[in-house]
């Protein structure tokens, strides 16, 4: 990750415009070390330790609503660019974006408008839709949440063995692994909000 984090800083330092004043390996780290520096536009990856990076662009439009945030991550799906539009982004890349594309999108946040990829606003304006039912979706979010067959049972008055058959059914749905892959799914697709 720090490679990585190295190789943009070097491209951005190539531009005669555009200056990098800081950079963080953590989310928990975005909102103090923005708040120091007050950078014009933060690059936020959505993977990071800590928070993730969406929380941490929620954290930013609230606290410096002067400092807009282009998401730039390898989670280039529908229901994850809903969410960053829903954290107040500015823009939306992809990190095979390429150098040229990425140093533009900058300028265009930093001039106050929106830099989204084309194809991922397509993708999104079309709109993935949950596969899942209303119950199924409620049923992975108390899963997600950390609550087992039991307790949801319980909390939704029905029996173990019916909250083991909607799990069974969303992980088919989804074409997923597990449990705890259909909850990574149903999150980055932006269905668990």
């Amino acid at each position: 990750m720090g490679m990585v984090r190295g190789a943009l800083v070097a491209l951005l330092g190539l531009e005669d415009d555009l200056e990098v004043v800081a950079q963080v390996e953590r989310g928990d780290r975005i909102l103090p070390t923005a708040l120091e520096h007050r950078p014009d536009v933060a690059i936020i990856d959505i993977g990071l330790p800590g928070i993730d990076g969406l929380t941490a662009a929620a954290l930013l439009a609230e606290e410096l609503p002067s400092c807009r945030t282009l998401i730039l991550t390898s989670l280039s799906r529908p229901g994850v660019l809903r969410r960053a539009l829903d954290a107040k982004v500015a823009g939306f890349l992809p990190k095979d974006a390429s150098p040229q594309d990425l140093a533009e999108a900058i300028r265009r946040i930093a001039a106050g408008h929106r830099a989204i990829d084309l194809q991922l606003a397509l993708a999104a304006w079309d709109g993935a839709e949950s596969p899942l039912t209303k119950r199924e979706l409620e049923v992975l979010r108390l899963t997600a949440a950390g609550d087992e067959a039991p307790e949801i049972a319980a909390r939704l008055h029905l029996s173990t063995g019916t909250v083991r058959n909607y799990l069974t059914s969303v992980v088919t749905k989804l074409n997923a692994r597990n449990r705890v892959d259909a909850v990574r799914i149903a999150h980055e697709s932006g269905w668990l909000v």
